[in-house]
């Protein structure tokens, strides 16, 4: 019975092939539009899923107002990991980041650009989920002068992967030891740097400056941990450390300092929140934003609706013309479930055409949305 369902349903189609290539195209075209938003809107949700401890990971940010100027930014002072490590046992590790803008690394002869260069804490690889390709994580960043690099900048220079032992030239005068190289960091990530410099190298990593801040600071939570109870203990560690070296430098109380209008607070911002709702100062990467998600989305589904509307309108049309046809069948005995199982058929048959059409049009004009989105997106088994 299906097979005959099915053959009658082709029969039909093809008899009118203007109106079939009309309904299919147009389904296909919403479709298509539909499944590249989506392919976007899922990849700006996705970012740093990637890392195993996702749901336990925060930044500390910083508010700082003065003189009625308010600035946000993403950066600490050196001294904050350890003090959080030290008062808090739901901390269960930090890491800091501290970039200092363009290296120059040598190779051959040539002086080589690098633009994605950050000194690090070797506890990078124990709150992100970095996989070692060669070396060891546990010290791989424990030592001044050494750097960590990912298989791509391992072939770029090495033209291999195993590069530890190997040593690169940073600015024509800084040997740097290569004691790691980690799996290339994916796409769906905040930030992607080729380099990590061990933080020992940088002396200003050791200073008890509560007044700089440069530092991005990142805290893993052990399970279950509250980060509420952190979040409300950071104002009394910014009264304690930085009132008390405001008052030295500045000689104001930070009290006086509140009572001018002005303020200095520090936040935790969920990992999960940084990409899409987060624009500060000092971000280590170009973030995206929320309100474009739900507009895109909103537009997919607008889309939806008007290829699904049309396609009932034109079915609906074609339908009046097929009246002569249907009692016909009747006549001949036909039951009405079996009238209904024809036309379904016909619609399904139509619909999968469309939905087949639609993934090779989108897979097709995937480069050119990569171009105008910004995006390097690539078909793979969780997109579709």
């Amino acid at each position: 019975m299906i097979r005959n369902f099915i053959k009658t349903a082709f029969r039909n189609l093809l008899k009118n092939k203007g109106f079939t290539a009309i309904n299919i195209l147009g389904l296909a075209l919403g479709l298509a539009t539909c499944l590249l938003i989506v392919f976007y809107v899922t990849d700006e949700l996705g970012f740093d899923h990637f890392n195993k401890n996702y749901s336990r990971i925060y930044r500390v940010d910083e508010e700082v107002k003065y003189n009625g100027d308010l600035s946000e930014v993403a950066v600490c002072p050196a001294p904050l990991a350890a003090t959080l490590s030290a008062q808090f046992p739901e901390v269960e590790n930090t890491v800091r980041f501290r970039q200092s803008g363009t290296f120059q690394v040598r190779k051959g002869n040539q002086n080589i650009h690098e633009d994605h260069v950050t000194y690090c804490d070797n506890s990078i690889f124990k709150v992100f989920t970095l996989p070692m390709a060669d070396g060891d994580a546990n010290k791989a960043l424990s030592e001044p002068n050494s750097v960590v690099i990912t298989e791509d900048m391992a072939r770029k220079y090495f033209n291999r992967t195993n590069a530890v032992g190997e040593t690169l030239v940073f600015n024509d005068t800084h040997p740097f030891k290569i004691t790691g190289v980690i799996k290339d960091i994916p796409m769906q990530s905040h930030f992607r740097f080729d380099f990590f410099i061990s933080m020992p190298t940088l002396d200003e990593s050791k200073e008890n400056s509560w007044l700089s801040s440069n530092f991005q600071t990142y805290l893993l939570l052990k399970p279950g941990a509250s980060a509420s109870k952190i979040s409300a203990a950071l104002p009394k560690i910014v009264h304690d450390n930085v009132g008390t070296q405001m008052e030295a430098a500045l000689h104001v109380s930070f009290s006086d300092f509140q009572k001018g209008g002005n303020k200095f607070n520090m936040t935790l911002m969920p990992l999960g929140d940084i990409h899409l709702r987060s624009s500060k100062i000092a971000e280590m990467g170009v973030n995206g934003n929320i309100q474009y998600v739900y507009i895109f989305s909103a537009i997919a589904m607008f889309i939806l609706l008007i290829a699904c509307v049309n396609f009932m309108n034109l079915s609906t049309a074609r339908s009046a013309g097929r009246a002569r046809e249907v009692g016909v069948r009747k006549v001949l005995g036909s039951p009405r479930k079996y009238l209904v199982y024809q036309f379904l058929t016909e619609s399904i048959l139509v619909t999968l055409s469309a939905a087949l059409i639609a993934v090779c049009v989108a897979y097709a004009l995937l480069p050119l949305f990569n171009q105008l989105a910004g995006k390097e997106l690539v078909v793979t088994p969780h997109l579709l």
